[in-house]
């Protein structure tokens, strides 16, 4: 019997979380990880990250995701909003 697969098997790739902004360790972490496709922003909890769509700003809490394809994407996390 001859087993056809109808999809390529999925590289989920590796995704590191945007941490708070009193969090050295990690902080330094994600700049080693996203080296030249990373900008510092402004905010001390966000940073901008290069993907194929443009310039995107993540902040704490948000997803970076490096694909299979070697670009990164950002995930953003839900936020609650004030009233």
């Amino acid at each position: 019997m001859h087993v056809y697969q109808l999809h390529p098997p999925f590289d989920h790739g590796a995704a590191l979380r945007v941490p708070p902004a009193n969090d050295r360790k990690n902080w330094a972490v994600l700049w080693q990880w996203l080296g030249e496709d990373a900008r510092a922003v402004a905010e001390a909890s966000a940073i901008q990250v290069r993907t194929p769509d443009g310039l995107v700003i993540a902040h704490t809490g948000d997803w970076i995701v490096l694909s299979h394809s070697g670009s990164f994407h950002v995930a953003h996390a839900v936020r609650s909003c004030d009233a």
